[in-house]
């Protein structure tokens, strides 16, 4: 057995988590639109993953197992807080607050209102492959669906998205967020948003 192996071979998988918590709290962020709860999400995710590491296979994708159960999660958490009463004295929105407007934020809210005005199975197809990397085979097996239902929820809330804010291909988009641009990437041809 070579150094190499034997080193493969005693590395412990929890070790790898902590590299995957950039993207893991860009993707939570995206499904809750909330910074709080995606720490929070993201905070549970790694105590599930690190609790049930034993059901990791070594040599497989450890980034789209953690996205599973981070997508798991968030939809196990919605369906419970359905059951949870609002926020009614106004205690939460008063700790919400408003970033300064520019041209550049305009854009990017005009962009989340139409973001959020998408099915769930689009937006998640969008975050995983457009923002977060994800081949079509990966965004695929997280979601537990065919490669062809993602290609084709991808396509389909790329075309939502161009309708919802009127772009054409002759268009420009002013982003200030790379991962926005990413995900609409394919409504307009390469080249056409500035940052």
């Amino acid at each position: 057995m070579s150094d190499l192996e034997a080193s493969e071979e005693h590395s412990d998988p929890r070790d790898e988590i902590v590299q995957h918590l950039p993207s893991m709290r860009a993707f939570a962020l995206s499904l809750t639109r909330n910074g709080s709860a995606a720490d929070d999400l993201v905070q549970d995710t790694v105590v599930k993953a690190w609790n049930k590491i034993d059901h990791f296979e070594p040599g497989t994708n450890m980034r789209a197992w953690l996205f599973t159960i981070l997508r798991n999660t968030f939809y196990s958490d919605r369906r419970k807080s359905r059951r949870e009463v609002a926020d009614v004295d106004g205690s939460f929105a008063e700790t919400l607050s408003e970033k300064p407007h520019h041209d550049g934020r305009l854009a990017m809210r005009d962009f989340e209102e139409a973001f959020a005005k998408l099915a769930d199975e689009q937006r998640e197809a969008l975050i995983l492959v457009g923002a977060s990397g994800f081949s079509y085979e990966d965004a695929a097996e997280t979601c537990g669906v065919a490669i062809g239902t993602i290609k084709s929820r991808v396509n389909r809330g790329r075309s939502r998205l161009a309708e919802l804010l009127n772009l054409h291909s002759d268009d420009s988009m002013e982003m200030t967020d790379k991962a926005t641009m990413a995900v609409v990437n394919g409504i307009i041809p390469p080249g056409r948003f500035s940052a």
